[in-house]
């Protein structure tokens, strides 16, 4: 069948495993060594990096095992989806430390994407956060993971984009929550020079992220809005109860208001005009709004999730997402350069997210490093190509890196260039997979398997 990642570019024809335990994805590589395959969680990597000819789909992976209230972990298996976890702990008072911009990513998929959130700066990645997993090899053994054991698998799988193994279950820390309320202000930033100095002084806040405007030039180049979250100190005896009951009302509230794009919308809407005015309205409207709201979870860490196939917007051809992170040291100027060059070519995007990173983790192909990491969307155009290329020379000049799991289409220079542990990697995946038997477009494309 036909699939393809949640920028629907591009589209193979692939054959979908779905082993039921590990016992029956044991004999399904027994089966198929021969035979490349990749797994796939949800299918919420944006470009090639889940496809393959042959789909291990992790669907059926969907079990708890255990939460533990007092040491404040859950394992389960890798298909659960982060919303299912979030279902099962906030009544409990506990949350996910890491977040990515959707709930709907599966454990497997943010392992494998060491994705990041809103926090980075202050708690680091989704993988910093995980106690250990149990990964099936290409070999059909199946071994536990963790820092103090098969500890290299651990740092080539936390980041590795499923080419390791297929991981099977995994036991994920916890931290406590008073409420389900996200306490958000948000500041004004109206030149890109603002925004850094804004989001550089919010380093105490738990989380920050601004909303920036790609399509604004001048002396408003980079303006952007930031928003800074808490978590809500919502204290009391019927805490439990409350918890409770905002979970239910959230979800309550999804279910009744949630909207869907039925169908791909021509793409001609989406142009450097309608885009600009959408930006502008934006960035008014949001000049205005109250600078401190009481927000809930869901609307503060996952805006897009309430517009159910929201990627259809794009039209028919899809989309592709750009992100890329530069050092702090070259991070203003670069993205400096990257803004005026999409100014430039008539092109935009009004999903610009610009956010702080910490420190990089020891993970061999972890995305994230000590610097400003900027997401772009972009509708899939013949003249989009060459724009993109044009931008992978600023973020290689600047010594930066793009994001695998946003990746569809970048050569193997680049991603040589920025990522400095590949060759490790590679040494690391012929120990554990030396016939490649797990493999994606993406992994031949850029170098890591042929």
């Amino acid at each position: 069948m036909e699939v393809h990642g949640w920028g629907r570019y591009p589209v193979t024809s692939a054959e979908i495993l779905a082993p039921t335990d590990a016992a029956s994805l044991n004999k399904l590589l027994s089966a198929k060594q021969h035979n490349s395959a990749i797994p796939r969680g949800a299918g919420r990597s944006y470009g090639d990096s889940s496809l393959s000819s042959r789909l291990l789909s992790s669907r059926f992976f969907d079990n708890f095992s255990e939460l533990n209230t007092e040491s404040m972990t859950v394992r389960c298996g890798s298909g659960i989806s982060l919303n299912d976890i979030l279902k099962i702990c906030i009544p409990q008072g506990l949350f996910l430390p890491v977040l990515p911009g959707t709930k709907f990513v599966s454990v497997g998929g943010a392992i494998a994407a060491d994705v990041h959130g809103k926090n980075h700066h202050l708690d680091g990645s989704f993988c910093d956060h995980l106690e250990s997993f149990r990964i099936m090899l290409a070999s059909g053994e199946l071994l536990h993971c963790s820092r103090s054991e098969n500890q290299d698998l651990f740092h080539g799988t936390c980041g590795g984009m499923g080419l390791t193994g297929m991981v099977v279950d995994a036991t994920l820390k916890l931290i406590n929550i008073k409420s389900t309320s996200i306490s958000q202000q948000s500041l004004v930033a109206k030149n890109l020079q603002e925004s850094f100095e804004l989001l550089n002084n919010s380093d105490a806040s738990k989380y920050s992220v601004a909303w920036l405007d790609c399509l604004s030039s001048g002396d408003s180049l980079g303006r952007s809005i930031i928003y800074l979250g808490e978590h809500g100190k919502e204290r009391g005896k019927e805490q439990e109860e409350k918890l409770e009951r905002d979970q239910h009302e959230i979800l309550k509230h999804r279910a009744g208001r949630s909207l869907s794009i039925p169908f791909s919308t021509p793409s001609l809407l989406l142009n450097k005009y309608t885009m600009k005015a959408f930006n502008n309205t934006y960035y008014t409207f949001k000049v205005k709004e109250k600078a401190e709201l009481n927000v809930n979870y869901d609307r503060y860490f996952f805006p897009l999730d309430g517009v159910k196939n929201w990627n259809r917007l794009y039209g028919g051809k899809g989309f592709l997402q750009y992100q890329f992170v530069l050092p702090t040291e070259s991070a203003q100027p670069g993205i400096e350069k990257v803004l005026e060059k999409i100014t430039s070519a008539g092109k935009g995007s009004f999903l610009s997210v610009l956010k702080k990173f910490g420190e990089a983790n020891s993970n061999l192909l972890s995305f994230p490093k000590e610097g400003f990491t900027l997401t772009l969307d972009f509708k899939r155009e013949k003249s989009l190509f060459p724009l993109l290329d044009e931008l992978d020379e600023i973020v290689c000049e600047h010594a930066g890196r793009l994001y695998l799991a946003k990746d569809a289409r970048m050569s193997a220079e680049t991603f040589k260039s920025g990522y400095s542990k590949w060759e490790e990697f590679v040494e690391l995946k012929n120990k554990y997979d030396p016939k490649n038997v797990f493999s994606s477009l993406q992994s031949d494309r850029i170098g890591l398997t042929d």
